[in-house]
């Protein structure tokens, strides 16, 4: 359980990567082997859909907060970069002979930075090369800074339906802590601007559990926030990561870090404020009201196929234009510049990619799937593991059987899922269960070219 747990990091680095993701879900990864792992799983013949994410890299500066992959640059060829993300984006595309693409997420970074012909030319490009439905999600991440009702206008005329602004705080001694460039007023400013261009469909990331910060003062942020915000809001815990400014301040004595305790009822009193108000808490960090989850968010936590194009986005998805005929964990190269010569070179920047095991994809579909409140269907865990149903795997004594026990875990007709308490405290649910699985499936241990390949999930792509 020891080896188990070491890599545990790695699929967490997994959900937090996703943009809308990070949160309190963590993730396990393999114990110790007993069988070989059986052949990977042969994935469904019916026409191909993916979702697809693109990373806009660039920032005007970096947050003390921020380990994401995001570049703060002099002087910017747009253009340049706009041809190496449509080839990339064609390219993939093409390779993964996708039939449809069922919703675009431009992250970042800071995507409102780029032009709103960058954001058209994109999106042309994924038109030509697929299906991509008039009614599809195109969301788009902005700061405040750079939302202006102009400007935002403009994304709306280039083809993007829904915003994700990244408010943060309500408060401008926050803001200034955490070296975000606006302040509360702009984010007011923009969230309104933003709620008359795309009604129902903009929303908003805030942060909880800055240091410092007291159970009232985010009481205040939080109702502050419902008198602002449209039918979606994204809440995150402010994680101190290594490398950072904020991290650095923390751990030298210049601002206190808060006490688990707390950031505990911080989040426990934000899911009861937020589904009062008529919100659904339909995944560890989001909460939506009135239909307006995010479908492009969902496919990754449904374990579909996307593809990742810009620099350091991941993907998941079928080769298919290779011959393929198994999911590929599939990593774009961080570094800009670098990025674009092999794009310009060979049509994409991917710097890794290995196929995913069976074990591997049912351990993301577990660590992603559990984090929502429809939890993981049954057909959908079929779809992954037809022979060993998800009754095989948690319905027999052991681990999931206690939690059920305890009123941690459903597992009925419905599939398997958290319950309302259980949501709350998944990082400490899912080394079991992933134990569980791990021995149903009679293979734990990752070979040494997996292993490495769960190594670059590392890199953040979003927000």
């Amino acid at each position: 359980m020891a080896a188990a747990r070491g890599c545990t990091r790695k699929l967490a680095a997994l959900a937090a990567a996703l943009p809308g993701g990070g949160g309190p879900g963590r993730a396990l990864a393999p114990g110790p082997a007993v069988e070989p792992a059986p052949e990977p799983v042969q994935q469904a013949a019916a026409p191909a859909t993916a979702a697809l994410y693109v990373h806009w890299p660039y920032c005007r500066k970096r947050c003390s907060y921020c380990n994401f992959n995001t570049y703060v640059v002099r002087a910017l060829d747009e253009a340049a970069v706009r041809a190496c993300l449509v080839r990339e984006a064609q390219t993939l595309l093409r390779l993964s002979q996708v039939h449809s693409v069922t919703s675009v997420f431009f992250g970042g970074g800071t995507p409102s930075l780029a032009s709103p012909g960058t954001v058209a030319a994109v999106l042309e490009a994924v038109a030509g090369a697929a299906h991509l439905p008039a009614a599809a999600e195109v969301t788009l991440e902005a700061n405040p800074s750079s939302a202006s009702a102009s400007r935002l206008a403009g994304f709306r005329a280039a083809g993007v339906n829904r915003l994700s602004i990244g408010v943060q705080s309500l408060d401008d001694a926050e803001l200034r802590m955490l070296g975000r460039e606006h302040t509360a007023a702009e984010a007011r400013q923009a969230v309104e601007a933003a709620r008359g261009l795309f009604p129902g469909r903009t929303s908003m990331d805030l942060l909880f559990g800055l240091p410092g910060q007291s159970r009232d003062a985010w009481g205040q942020r939080l109702e502050a926030a419902l008198g602002l915000c449209d039918d979606h809001i994204s809440l995150y815990q402010l994680t101190l990561e290594r490398g950072t400014a904020l991290a650095a301040q923390v751990r030298g004595g210049a601002l206190p870090a808060p006490p688990q305790d707390l950031l505990a009822d911080m989040y426990e009193t934000a899911r009861n404020v937020l589904v009062a108000t008529g919100f659904r808490h339909y995944e560890v960090s989001n909460f939506a009201r009135k239909g307006a989850l995010s479908t492009h968010n969902l496919s990754y936590w449904r374990a579909d196929e996307y593809i990742g194009v810009g620099p350091g986005a991941h993907g998941r998805f079928v080769l298919r234009g290779e011959g393929g005929c198994s999911r590929e964990a599939r990593v774009q190269t961080p570094e800009p510049v670098t990025w674009m010569r092999e794009v310009q070179s060979q049509g994409h920047g991917t710097r890794s990619r290995a196929v995913l095991n069976p074990l591997q994809q049912l351990e993301e579909l577990l660590s992603l799937g559990l984090r929502t409140d429809e939890g993981i269907t049954h057909e959908r865990w079929g779809h992954f593991s037809p022979q060993l149903s998800l009754q095989d795997v948690f319905g027999e004594p052991g681990e999931a059987r206690a939690l059920q026990q305890s009123g941690w875990l459903v597992l009925d007709s419905g599939g398997l899922r958290c319950t309302w308490a259980g949501l709350a405290v998944l990082d400490s649910l899912l080394p079991d269960l992933l134990w569980q699985l791990q021995r149903a499936l009679g293979a734990a241990r990752c070979p040494p070219s997996d292993q490495e390949s769960r190594d670059t999930v590392r890199d953040h792509e979003g927000q």
